[in-house]
């Protein structure tokens, strides 16, 4: 039998072997990395856009709220004209009514009561007068209580004066002022 050396031609062929192997696993981890890098740049630029998208829907919302405040704020501001339009409406409707009630006050003080001092406070007129007579007083109060304009006459005080006269007397009274309905309704209008 010959005898043929094969070990170098084994030793050539395992380099030939590690050398592709190697080869192979360097363009293996190339291709790794390749793919690796693509990834995570489309990562990144999938995160980059998103944070772009982000950034304009803040400022979008930010215009947005502004909007929004300056809405909150007309309307506030509408609401306060319409407040001072109602008001002003009340106070031109009710300005005839005010004459027509002092205008029945007058009718209603019979000949020998003098008023001297008048307040209002709300819907309660205070007044302070002289009178001839007692009696003057209590048709004074019969007169208010039956008219429409005003209600509840209370007598608060009555007292002697016979300095100004025989039976003259101070006295001291408050009434609600009231208007009447068909008034209320065309001061309304």
């Amino acid at each position: 039998m010959a005898n043929i050396n094969l070990l170098p031609w084994r030793d050539e062929y395992r380099a030939r072997r590690k050398q592709e192997y190697l080869t192979v696993l360097m363009a293996v981890v190339m291709l790794a990395a390749a793919l690796a890098y693509l990834w995570v740049s489309s990562v990144q630029a999938d995160i980059d856009s998103q944070n772009q998208r982000n950034s304009m829907l803040q400022d979008e919302i930010a215009i947005l709220e502004s909007k929004v405040s300056e809405i909150r704020e007309l309307k506030k501001r509408r609401s306060e004209l319409l407040e001072r339009m109602r008001v002003i409406q009340e106070l031109q409707g009710l300005r005839p009514v005010i004459v027509r009630a002092f205008d029945e006050f007058v009718r209603m003080v019979p000949d020998g009561i003098y008023i001297k001092t008048m307040e209002r406070k709300g819907d309660v007129i205070s007044m302070e007068g002289v009178t001839e007579s007692n009696n003057r007083v209590s048709t004074f109060m019969r007169n208010l209580e039956g008219s429409v304009w005003f209600q509840d006459p209370n007598l608060n005080s009555v007292t002697a004066k016979p300095e100004l006269g025989d039976q003259a007397s101070e006295f001291s009274m408050t009434v609600k002022a009231a208007v009447p309905k068909t008034e209320e309704s065309e001061g309304g209008k």
